[in-house]
């Protein structure tokens, strides 16, 4: 494979370009990737690689997407968790397709925009660690097998703020140096997480809020559109605010309290370890993110089978909900694995 050559996922925004500056800068022959939906492509990503004088292709991910991430997406409302498309595409999507077009090109690396980093254990096991970045993206990289750590460049990682990154884009001359970052899921650029079910076809019907001893304080309108934690958009009076605790699919009833939900501990399954030498572990300690954010928790997790683990906080966390994940970190900020939260 040709060590100099790299494969970029090339997405139309600044963090890519910025990335795909670096690299060039860096000596290496840059393979800019855009990822489209129906052979949609980005006019942004194409300027990019214009202005850089890179190579650029396109490669349709529409039938993995709606396989791997829009479909599970839509299933895991409609039982009442939460999922994060981005845990779910980066591995199966995204990563998969950057790497397919890499071996075929004779590439030896792959790279993103993400904020994250990638590195070496003092035994030389390729690791992924958080990035010291305000917006770290290490949580939603945390199911890469680590044979694609070991060909996988981060340049952003050890970068500190965007405001940095949009000064190096704007010297490498790149017009996208002030262009709004994307803040929403690719396939539902809106944000509107219900509408989108519902466009589809699927419209669960309305039911009861209830408190956690089972009064019925209202009606909402259909498990889709809550998820625990949330306290906006309930429309029910109360003496003070109300959270979602629990969301029941087998009932229809959206569980309603006055405190903020907080747990002494979860159970997580489908449980991938990203550092191997932790896979043999029945019990450890770590660091926890129950969604994607800053604020972790410190925690022990104990295996309960091969795939599932149970993480007992030392401190309860706050609203850890269905479907996201719970990904933990060693002290130096080494990604060691996660897992679906189940309950």
């Amino acid at each position: 494979m040709n060590e100099k050559a790299v494969v970029l996922g090339l997405s139309g925004g600044v963090d890519s370009a910025c990335t795909a500056a670096m690299l060039r800068d860096q000596g290496f022959a840059v393979t800019g990737v855009f990822l489209s939906r129906g052979g949609h492509v980005d006019a942004d990503a194409r300027r990019t690689a214009d202005a850089l004088g890179i190579d650029f292709l396109s490669v349709d991910m529409e039938r993995e997407l709606e396989r791997e991430v829009i479909a599970p997406f839509i299933e895991g409302y409609l039982h009442g968790r939460t999922p994060i498309p981005c845990v779910l595409c980066n591995p199966a999507v995204k990563f998969r397709l950057l790497f397919d077009v890499a071996d075929r090109l004779g590439a030896q690396f792959v790279a993103t925009g993400h904020y994250a980093r990638v590195g070496r254990t003092p035994d030389g096991v390729p690791a992924l660690y958080r990035s010291p970045a305000g917006n770290d993206q290490a949580y939603m990289l945390y199911r890469l097998p680590v044979e694609w750590l070991a060909r996988l460049l981060l340049p952003l990682g050890n970068e500190k703020s965007k405001a940095d990154i949009r000064a190096q884009a704007q010297r490498a001359g790149l017009a996208i140096s002030e262009k709004p970052d994307s803040m929403e899921i690719c396939f539902i650029p809106d944000g509107d997480y219900a509408a989108y079910i519902e466009s589809r076809g699927i419209c669960p019907p309305p039911g009861d809020f209830v408190d956690e001893q089972g009064k019925v304080l209202g009606r909402h309108r259909g498990i889709h559109h809550y998820t625990v934690g949330q306290r906006r958009g309930l429309g029910v009076a109360a003496e003070g605010r109300l959270y979602v605790t629990r969301i029941e699919p087998e009932t229809n009833r959206v569980v309603l309290a006055l405190s903020d939900p907080y747990r002494a501990q979860i159970e997580v399954g489908e449980l991938y370890m990203t550092a191997p030498e932790y896979g043999a572990l029945s019990a450890f300690e770590a660091d926890v993110l129950v969604r994607h954010g800053k604020k972790t928790y410190p925690a022990r997790i104990l295996r309960t089978g091969e795939k599932t683990a149970r993480v007992e906080f030392f401190q309860p966390a706050r609203a850890p909900s269905p479907g996201q994940s719970a990904v933990f970190f060693a002290p130096d900020g080494r990604v060691l694995g996660g897992g679906f939260i189940q309950r």
